[in-house]
């Protein structure tokens, strides 16, 4: 059962270039999908609240459609990261149009933001033998999970077994900015924290936990 929440070591291995984990003991919150206007709000309230920081890979379409939002995002010192424009799976894209979803999220938020962005996570975790080549094409490292929560099916249960059961002191957790999970992302991000305190674990960014240093 713990590969459904966590990647199995052997396609670790064969994607051995993505970083599955963070580089440092620290914890890192990850945030897929937004930004959203139902969501984004209370995603930087709880973690404000908790002097916690994440890193949203953000959905070009809606970095544009929310500009407000992205950029409290980035005043509140998140991290921002290249979720493609319009969230395709790309397993079966042509590689052209693969390059096509992510680049144009690059060049949006350079001209929007003049800030450039660093990290790319694919799709709904779908990857081929091309996604590392095409995201160091546009600059970026391609980072997956260690813990995926399934906040998205919208049961607090599954949150609290998977937190329970496999959050490390390692862990990049996935949790979504997304309308899915909107009854129950302020306490599944408020379960991580108090899970990870309880056993001494500590939380830090993007930086210190993503760094290849």
């Amino acid at each position: 059962m713990k590969w459904i929440y966590s990647p199995p070591n052997l396609i670790k291995k064969i994607f051995s270039n993505f970083i599955w984990e963070s580089k440092s003991d620290k914890i890192l919150l990850t945030f897929d999908d937004g930004p959203n206007p139902q969501t984004t709000e209370l995603i930087l309230k709880s973690l404000r609240d908790r002097n916690v920081k994440g890193l949203f890979f953000c959905v070009g379409d809606n970095v544009m459609k929310y500009e407000s939002l992205t950029k409290e995002i980035l005043d509140e010192g998140h991290e921002i990261g290249n979720h493609t424009f319009n969230h395709k799976s790309l397993f079966c894209l042509p590689k052209k149009e693969v390059n096509e979803q992510i680049q144009k999220v690059n060049l949006d938020f350079q001209n929007k933001f003049g800030k450039e962005l660093k990290y790319f996570r694919p799709p709904f975790g779908k990857i081929d033998l091309n996604t590392n080549a095409i995201a160091k094409q546009n600059s970026l490292q391609t980072v997956m999970w260690t813990l995926i929560t399934y906040d998205f099916k919208n049961d607090f249960h599954k949150v609290k077994f998977s937190v329970n059961n496999f959050l490390t002191k390692n862990t990049i957790v996935v949790l979504h900015d997304n309308i899915k999970c909107k009854s129950i992302i302020v306490d599944s991000i408020n379960y991580v924290i108090d899970n990870a305190e309880k056993k001494d674990y500590k939380f830090g960014d993007a930086k210190e936990c993503l760094s290849m240093n």
